[in-house]
């Protein structure tokens, strides 16, 4: 009977893993990756939101482990979350994002999910896990001024041209190689864990393992900097749009890795219990959040390409850059991260680079985003904390 029972509250807690998954998808990892590239007229909007959910589901099965694991067992310390905890925190949390992809204004999800499953931890009589939140509040207060900050700097130097542009892009390639160079996929590596292109293939040359990693990211960045500035060099325009939707395709596969966690991190404990592997769980939440990029994205990415800013190829390419280096810092680490925060702040730091006031963003639109975000965080821990305490009391 006892086995009967988990399996019954795992399959309801899963049901809201998958509503939480598909919100995400359509609100946060399924819309935001491709905006800057809809804003630049490099892509359509229904074919973004068609290709984010394809890489999408495979950063979510080959990268969504660390984050994952933080959220369902790093987050509240001295309990295990219930069946019922699960369930609350995910629906309380998956109903905030859906408000906000009907209403128009991207939620921040990691705001949401974290908020929610603190609450129902400490409604259980957890202790909150201090070290965690200070790894998490780091990079959230720093992501709008670093991510900003870089694209600010990207955008003027593309738009002023102290050296010609195609260099400069270039560059950035070479910058991009190495990053892609250096992020770790759970397939290379240990069973337990996972290793980078640089790790594993630098690892078996000769000589010591850091020559083998320089060496190995060395050659990846040239040659993407070789490709870029043979694209650019047939025709400047087209080569910037092709590295564009390249650098978004990066950027979406990061965004599954991370928003994957947000949605099943919750179940873990479940899981345990039933013997249930965490790559199942990946490929489930990686399906949740496929079918939310295809049925619920084109709204937001409307709404964050076109309302947010007016972007041109050069700015959306500052944008994506330093959001592709900090999805990929936050999937490392294992820390919950909202990709329409990393996204909307880069969109601002490219958009002031412009002439005139502000670059054409939307001073409103991002006061009311901004206040949506913190009203998120304290709605979801609020209402989960209450949500669990009621059920208690009226259950047991």
């Amino acid at each position: 009977m006892v086995e009967i029972a988990t399996l019954a509250t795992f399959l309801v807690a899963a049901l809201a893993s998958l509503f939480m998954a598909w919100s995400i998808g359509a609100g946060s990892s399924g819309s935001t990756p491709f905006a800057p590239a809809v804003g630049a007229n490099a892509i359509s909007v229904m074919r973004a939101g068609f290709v984010v959910g394809i890489l999408g589901f495979l950063g979510a099965v080959l990268q969504g482990a660390n984050v994952s694991e933080a959220v369902g067992t790093e987050l509240i310390g001295g309990v295990t979350l219930s069946p019922i905890a699960a369930t609350l925190a995910l629906t309380i949390a998956a109903a905030l994002v859906a408000i906000g992809v009907f209403a128009g204004y991207p939620i921040a999800t990691a705001f949401t999910v974290t908020g929610a499953v603190i609450g129902v931890g400490l409604a259980m009589g957890g202790d909150p896990a201090w070290a965690k939140y200070q790894e998490i509040a780091a990079l959230w207060i720093l992501t709008p001024f670093v991510g900003g900050g870089f694209a600010y700097a990207i955008a003027r130097f593309l738009r002023d041209e102290p050296v010609p542009e195609e260099y400069l892009i270039v560059v950035l390639a070479a910058v991009v190689g190495v990053l892609i160079a250096n992020i770790e996929f759970a397939t290379l590596g240990p069973p337990d864990g996972g290793a980078s292109i640089a790790a594993e293939v630098g690892g078996s040359l000769p000589g010591p393992t850091v020559f083998g990693v320089v060496v190995v990211t060395a050659l990846i960045a040239i040659g993407w900097a070789l490709a870029v500035g043979y694209d650019l060099r047939e025709d400047v325009e087209r080569g910037e749009r092709h590295f564009l939707l390249i650098l978004g395709g990066l950027v979406a596969f990061s965004a599954g890795g991370s928003q994957v966690g947000l949605a099943i991190g919750p179940l873990i404990p479940i899981s345990g219990d039933l013997g249930l592997p965490l790559v199942a769980l990946l490929f489930g939440g990686g399906v949740g959040l496929l079918v939310g990029s295809w049925t619920g994205a084109p709204r937001m990415i409307k709404a964050i390409s076109q309302d947010y800013s007016s972007l041109g190829p050069r700015r959306s390419i500052a944008a994506l850059i330093p959001s592709f280096a900090i999805a990929q810092a936050a999937v490392l680490f294992g820390i919950p991260v909202s990709f329409n925060q990393i996204i909307v702040s880069s969109i601002i730091g490219s958009g002031y680079a412009a002439s005139g006031a502000g670059g054409g963003v939307s001073a409103r639109k991002m006061s009311y985003t901004v206040l949506a975000w913190i009203v998120s965080l304290a709605l979801s821990l609020g209402v989960s904390y209450v949500a669990l305490r009621a059920v208690d009391t009226v259950l047991f």
